[in-house]
């Protein structure tokens, strides 16, 4: 089987506008979370709170003739692979554009164009829309612009499966470069839903909290939606070495799962597939991770799922892990919350830090595990686990391992 290393990586999101500024806040402990700005809050019933990316000009990272084609959505998707592929040293010419995939992960499309339109038709009364609507609001808007960017031609799309999308996306990466479709793949997720109308969809569903998230934490009340994206360059090990490019970390194994369920209500059975399958794929014993980033998004039912789902894995190795949701920092990014993450977990390899869990305040009897409590820890790890855990019970996990 072909090894798959990770060699470029960029993001933006409310820690920053690039992934060294991502990581340096996840290990500061710094928390994006704040009073919503991007709309008038007095429009929401409750949780007026998001992850919001602040002091973002377009301008000073897309050409301007591009930018009118750009929701946000894509916007943080080019920026963050701009980021990756100048990181990983990459330009897409001759055969190496043709044998380079682009798949994006994300759970809702151009939101905020949307919303400008819907408010021209129904409060505004207006007919005229701007006839780049549809080339904005699009899913496959992002890994199309990022296609054309780069000049890219191999197989292009978009994956959507809710809060699992990004996830999905590096599985689907992951399989064509093995299978020798490609050689390599920029791959991750974005997500732009922080709108009146998508925000009060979520408060509709009584899942957000009022103040901030405390993932696996007594008095947990929510989840808090974050925006942004994150982008990498996956390559052959071998095409990596010939080029002599720093390679990052290894991605060893996906797994993946649907509990066939409930569409809301999350599964243990369901999540504890995907995290086995991901660590069969790999061919790791539960002995061999070290950290696992959770899906940990603050909400009761989800936090002690994840929990149990863990402990059916690693038995009495589950009390050894380091486990710990990075949410409370850049917030849920729903499609772009497995590709932030990810942030997280080649940190955690690379520089032996392991990022908190931000917002602890005390053991809840149903989350018995070492959550690493409001601040980063120095630890030796080897292994990692990436789980995404989504609506309609889709599940994803990526296994990565340090680099040797």
């Amino acid at each position: 089987m072909r090894r798959i290393v990770i060699t470029g990586m960029g993001g933006i999101c409310a820690l920053g506008h690039n992934a060294s500024d991502i990581w340096q806040a996840m290990t500061e402990g710094r928390s994006g979370i704040a009073p919503l700005q991007h709309f008038d809050s007095s429009l929401m019933r409750g949780s007026p709170v998001g992850a919001e990316i602040a002091d973002f000009e377009p301008l000073a990272f897309i050409d301007e003739a591009r930018l009118p084609f750009l929701d946000p959505l894509a916007q943080y998707a080019l920026v963050a692979a701009n980021e990756a592929i100048q990181q990983a040293g990459l330009e897409f010419r001759n055969e190496r554009a043709a044998r380079t995939a682009v798949v994006v992960g994300t759970g809702s499309a151009g939101e905020e164009t949307r919303d400008g339109l819907y408010r021209k038709l129904y409060a505004e009364k207006s007919g005229r829309f701007h006839p780049l609507g549809i080339v904005r609001i699009m899913s496959s808007a992002p890994c199309s612009q990022i296609s054309m960017a780069h000049g890219i031609t191999g197989p292009t799309f978009t994956v959507a499966s809710a809060c699992a999308s990004s996830n999905h996306a590096f599985a689907q990466a992951a399989m064509m470069i093995r299978a020798g479709l490609v050689d390599t793949a920029v791959v991750g997720g974005t997500e732009a839903c922080i709108t009146p109308g998508v925000m009060q969809a979520w408060e509709a569903m009584r899942v957000l909290a009022p103040d901030t998230c405390r993932p696996f934490s007594s008095g947990r009340r929510g989840l808090v939606i974050g925006e942004g994206a994150a982008m990498f360059v996956l390559e052959t090990l071998e095409g990596a070495q010939a080029r002599g490019a720093t390679i990052l970390a290894e991605l060893a194994g996906v797994g993946m799962s649907a509990d066939a369920g409930d569409i809301a209500a999350p599964s243990d059975v369901g999540a504890a597939a995907a995290i086995q399958a991901a660590l069969n794929d790999a061919g790791m014993q539960p002995a061999e991770i070290d950290y696992i980033n959770a899906h940990g998004t603050g909400t009761v039912a989800n936090d002690s799922t994840e929990t149990r789902a863990i402990h059916n894995v690693f038995g009495e190795h589950a009390h050894r892990l380091a486990v710990t949701s990075t949410k409370p920092m850049h917030g849920h990014a729903i499609g772009a919350a497995g590709a932030l993450e990810m942030i997280a977990v080649i940190g955690a390899l690379r520089h032996g830090i392991v990022p908190p869990t931000l917002n602890y305040v005390a053991p809840d009897p149903a989350c018995d595990l070492d959550y690493v409590p409001n601040e980063a820890r120095a630890m030796t790890v080897r292994a990692a686990l990436s789980n995404s855990f989504a609506f309609g019970g889709l599940n994803a996990v990526v296994a990565v391992r340090k680099a040797s």
